[in-house]
């Protein structure tokens, strides 16, 4: 399974803190998405074989509108494995749900976010990744704990009863906030949210990275278009 993290500059921990960390939590991977205007400086390749660990290049879109935010995915998606948009806007949560070169839909619920069923048969169309961050709920008290669990209960069911994607984290952005699997299923459990589906959530993050990875590969023409011979193609390209 994978998680995904926001270290420095955006966060409070390196790169190889989190790696180490989530290492030690028995995640096999970790996605690295810090906001475009806060990218992390660091090595995967040499991260990942001093922790054992896959890292994975990615990026959180932050822009004020959709027309901003259209540029930064264009200019990111060559060279980032996952690209999410920063959501919680209503503007950019649709925006997002309708670009199919958009991999995930990063905590569309904070803020002054919504989601509703218009949005999840959208974003399910596009193979666009709704995440359902554990954030909130983790690191709020009293009636703004309340306010995450019932908007992440809503956000369950409405990608469940319509088939979208989904990607789980605990958005952490910093060592300190990480929770292994384990802790992630169990709180998802006493929210109302069952552990298998907490389970597939964090590995749709490895089987998104594997997918953009093959998008990347030199035999990759289009969607279902491969150069030469190709096992298992149909299943890597999958969305």
């Amino acid at each position: 399974m994978y998680e995904a993290v926001h270290a420095l500059p955006d966060g409070d921990s390196t790169v190889a803190r989190m790696a180490l960390t989530a290492s030690d939590y028995g995640y096999d991977g970790i996605v690295v998405a810090n906001h475009g205007d806060s990218p992390a400086s660091y090595d995967p390749e040499a991260i990942s074989d001093e922790y054992g660990i896959d890292l994975v290049t990615g990026v959180e879109v932050r822009a004020d509108d959709p027309s901003r935010a259209s540029g930064f995915v264009g200019n990111h998606r060559e060279n980032q494995t996952i690209v999410a948009i920063h959501g919680g806007d209503p503007k950019m949560n649709r925006f997002a749900v309708e670009q199919a070169a958009v991999d995930v839909l990063a905590h569309p619920m904070v803020g002054d976010g919504d989601f509703n069923h218009v949005l999840a048969r959208e974003a399910a169309a596009n193979g666009v990744r709704v995440e359902l961050s554990f954030a909130r709920v983790l690191r709020r008290d009293g009636g703004q704990r309340v306010q995450a669990i019932r908007s992440l209960r809503k956000l369950h069911e409405l990608v469940t009863h319509y088939d979208t994607p989904y990607v789980v984290s605990a958005g952490a952005t910093n060592h300190l906030q990480l929770r292994a699997p384990r802790e992630l299923v169990a709180l998802g459990e006493q929210i109302g949210i069952p552990g298998e589906d907490v389970e597939t959530g964090l590995r749709e993050w490895q089987r998104l990275a594997e997918r953009n990875r093959g998008r990347h590969s030199d035999a990759f023409v289009e969607p279902g278009v491969w150069r030469g011979s190709c096992q298992d193609a149909d299943e890597t390209d999958s969305s």
